[in-house]
């Protein structure tokens, strides 16, 4: 049976301070408000990856995560953060392919392909971000596009290391827009991405495989897009900055 995850992107935010009390206030309505088997998986800037990480010691419902790992295992890559890194300090999840990383930073999905060695070598839990733009939907050329992510990022693994990767559709156009997918196109996306799977490693790989919604998802439309049946939790950004608001996203997946 796959996950129900609700994995929090914090992006470059919060102060220390700030990320403590965010920190230490999810835990806690988690751990008081939280019934059901969703793990929750907290991203913060990969400078306050080791101060989080000690706030979740012990905790089997909240997990940790980074944003972003480099392709290679250590070199002059000045600034950047490699998957052996992460692995030295105990981060079992880490974001790749986010359209801001796409958008801003040029990541090519060749370059993807090799980062998800890296962190699969390394024991990290890849969330693949896969999405379309709005003028990529308004052409009708949204499908392939996304399909094509996956192809030439994820499908040179084995059935083994694929059965490691968490998928995340955005849809780019619904980032920090305010925009939402309806559920009915979460779905149908959802859906799509479970078929190419399965047209790859076969319909149980598919089935097993968790795919996450990431687009503005917010308290008041999550519990609707998490009753899609193809959508098995979210990949939450603004609102992830909210413990309130944060907690009771993660309590509509549970």
């Amino acid at each position: 049976m796959r996950k129900k995850i609700v994995a929090g992107n914090w992006k470059m935010n919060k102060t220390l301070d700030e990320a403590k009390a965010l920190v230490s206030e999810v835990i806690n309505m988690v751990n008081d408000e939280v019934t059901g088997d969703v793990q929750v998986v907290l991203c913060p800037p990969a400078v306050y990856l080791t101060t989080v990480r000690q706030y979740l010691s012990g905790n089997g419902r909240v997990s940790l995560g980074a944003q972003n790992c480099h392709e290679k295992p250590s070199g002059a890559y000045t600034g950047e953060v490699s998957a052996p890194m992460l692995q030295s300090i105990g981060v079992p999840y880490v974001i790749l392919g986010h359209s801001e990383r796409r958008q801003y930073f040029h990541e090519t999905n060749a370059q993807l392909a090799e980062k998800i060695n890296q962190a699969l070598a390394n024991g990290l839990t890849p969330i693949f971000c896969c999405g379309e733009s709005l003028e990529q939907r308004e052409a009708g050329i949204h499908q392939d596009f996304v399909r094509q992510q996956l192809t030439e990022s994820l499908f040179h693994l084995s059935p083994e290391q694929f059965a490691h990767i968490v998928i995340a559709y955005e849809p780019i156009w619904a980032i920090g827009t305010g925009l939402t997918a309806s559920t009915a196109q979460a779905q149908e996306m959802h859906e799509l991405l479970r078929r190419h799977i399965a047209e790859k490693y076969g319909e149980e790989a598919a089935q097993n495989t968790s795919i996450l919604y990431g687009g503005s998802c917010n308290e008041k439309n999550a519990p609707e897009l998490f009753a899609c049946p193809d959508v098995d939790g979210g990949l939450i950004g603004g609102a992830s900055l909210k413990s309130r608001e944060f907690t009771n996203i993660v309590k509509a997946r549970q």
